[in-house]
């Protein structure tokens, strides 16, 4: 008999198929002592294990390359942590086995990560999922990871691994639906990516049984079990117009009465380039450099790689807009030679703009590197600083700019509530605003990005961030500048027509959505996208937000 469940759709699409569980590795190793004579071969079991699967992460971000191959390098550096591994040996200088050392050091982190005001609980999955193959090596288990499947089928799990997600064959996975996450997690960034179907935050999925057919849609959460013959045609039916009316509409980004809404890109480096470029992106709107700094958490780059980084990503847009963030690190992005590693609350800590103003050589560095890999080409070179607070974080961002001699915009994001309120007074600093909306999101409703519990306040529909995302574009209007959205809320192609609606004049995202959204602002007017967007502001909460819209630009 058919049911339907709800989570959050976090990629678009439709799949049906049979249930596949995710397979998991034996979490805890026996307790047991060993002479005291075998704990030097003990230690050098663990840092072998160590090695073989930060070695491993590697090699799978190098086949997967873009986002998914910055994740996975984050993923390494944790296996490596030397405070880590050498709580490692001493736990099994004192009796423990390796696996044990291994499992009793990453839960002694683990439990420090989860107190850090929870903002770090997305970083508990990674750190969990490291730890299982570390183990699962030293036991001689096979690894954690997708099941073996000759035909396609729905992964379902607990939650998926940044090494799981990047490397799903989707020939073979036709979508998948996880317990926990939320529509910012690393499985929902990556889900889109690889433009795989995907619903998070689903409580009770893991009882789904195993070959019980689904059918998920990742644009509306939904996940109808055991569905009728009738539902699976309906839906099919659905996903093959969607699918050719997206075909039909290319070119620039604008509403049905040419109203221009340039669409770009969200990039993590030269790899996202080729992705890009095929969905039609106008530019880049957000070029991520932390890609560049995590390779060493020891010391910045040089200036003559990030040249060589940033001229890749910069020619292949001639005449387009690429918007660069500075380094964003702090929080769940620490890098030795840069982020204090004692603060209590990272997340409210010393973290973007904060960082590179404590670190000025950094910033400076990094400035001039942009500067020298534009000279010469005909690109629109836009540059921005994260977790700008006010108008003296602007000014300071906007003198350093200057005084590296860089020939570009200077910009701020919005990802503090502080800036958006204030955002006229920013502007007076700052060319151009770029609204984060998740982490815009974490900060105004006190709900970590990555937590599943929460993610009914990370819903980029709530009213309260669409009054913040208002009060930034009025700004921006005010003071003939733009203001665009970068963050994950302008993949939602319902909400793309209300941001447009808000007065944002450009939008981001990554690039397996860029169709969707080109599409659906293609049917309706601005007038249209004005009206739902107050329509959406005038409820109080995200479902009503989001059906008062839909009501609007439907025409109901």
């Amino acid at each position: 008999m058919e049911t339907t469940l709800r989570g959050v759709g976090v990629s678009h699409g439709v799949a049906i198929g049979e249930v596949r569980h995710m397979g998991t590795a034996v979490l805890e190793p026996p307790a047991k002592q060993i002479p005291a004579d075998e704990a030097e071969r003990e230690q050098g079991r663990a840092r072998q294990a160590v090695e073989a699967v930060a070695a491993d992460l590697i090699a799978r971000g190098n086949l997967a390359g873009g986002e998914a191959q910055h994740v996975l390098e984050a993923q390494a550096m944790m296996a490596q942590d030397p405070e880590l591994i050498a709580d490692v040996e001493r736990r099994i200088a004192v009796g423990s086995t390796a696996e044990r050392g291994v499992y009793d050091a990453f839960a002694a982190y683990r439990a420090l990560l989860a107190n850090a005001g929870e903002y770090l609980a997305g970083r508990v999955a990674d750190l969990d999922d490291v730890r299982n193959r570390i183990v699962a090596r030293l036991l001689g288990v096979p690894m954690p990871g997708v099941p073996d499947s000759d035909e396609p089928y729905v992964l379902i799990a607990r939650d998926l691994a940044p090494a799981d997600t990047a490397l799903l064959d989707p020939t073979l996975v036709l979508g998948f639906v996880t317990e926990e996450g939320g529509p910012t997690s690393h499985s929902a960034i990556l889900a889109r990516a690889l433009g795989v179907p995907a619903v998070v935050a689903l409580p009770g999925a893991g009882e789904i049984a195993e070959g019980t057919v689904v059918a998920v849609d990742g644009s509306t959460g939904e996940i109808f079990v055991e569905p009728t013959q009738e539902k699976r045609a309906e839906m099919e039916s659905a996903s093959a117009a969607r699918k050719a009316a997206l075909s039909a509409v290319t070119g620039p980004g604008a509403t049905s009465d040419g109203h221009k809404v340039p669409l770009l890109a969200n990039v993590g480096g030269p790899g996202d380039v080729p992705a890009a470029l095929e969905a039609g992106a106008e530019g880049v709107g957000l070029f991520r450099t932390e890609f560049l700094f995590l390779d060493d958490s020891k010391q910045a780059p040089s200036e003559e790689k990030q040249i060589a980084a940033y001229r890749a990503v910069l020619e292949a847009f001639p005449e387009g807009r690429v918007v660069v963030r500075v380094l964003d690190a702090g929080a769940d992005k620490p890098l030795d030679f840069l982020t204090p590693a004692d603060e209590p609350n990272p997340a409210l800590g010393v973290r973007g703009l904060r960082s590179l103003l404590d670190h000025p050589d950094v910033l400076r560095t990094q400035l001039t590197s942009l500067s020298r890999a534009a000279e010469g080409l005909p690109v629109y070179l836009e540059v921005m600083a994260p977790m700008v607070a006010d108008r003296a974080d602007a000014k300071a961002f906007a003198d350093a700019c200057r005084e590296a001699g860089l020939q570009a915009k200077f910009g701020a994001m919005v990802e503090i509530p502080s800036a958006a309120l204030r955002a006229r007074s920013i502007l007076q600093e700052v060319e151009f605003l770029s609204l984060g909306t998740n982490d815009l999101a974490q900060y105004t409703f006190a709900a970590d990005r990555q937590v599943g519990a929460v993610s009914r306040l990370q819903d980029p529909w709530q009213p309260a961030l669409l009054d913040l995302v208002a009060l930034s574009a009025d700004a921006a209007r005010a003071e003939g500048k733009s203001c665009g959205v970068c963050g994950e809320a302008a993949s939602d192609p319902l909400l793309a027509c209300v941001l447009t609606g808000l007065g944002v004049t450009s939008l981001s995202m990554g690039a397996a959505s860029i169709p969707y959204v080109r599409a659906t602002l293609a049917k309706h007017t601005l007038a249209q996208c004005e009206r739902a967007a107050s329509a959406a502001r005038a409820t109080d909460s995200a479902d009503e937000a989001r059906l008062a819209a839909q009501a609007v630009l439907s025409g109901e």
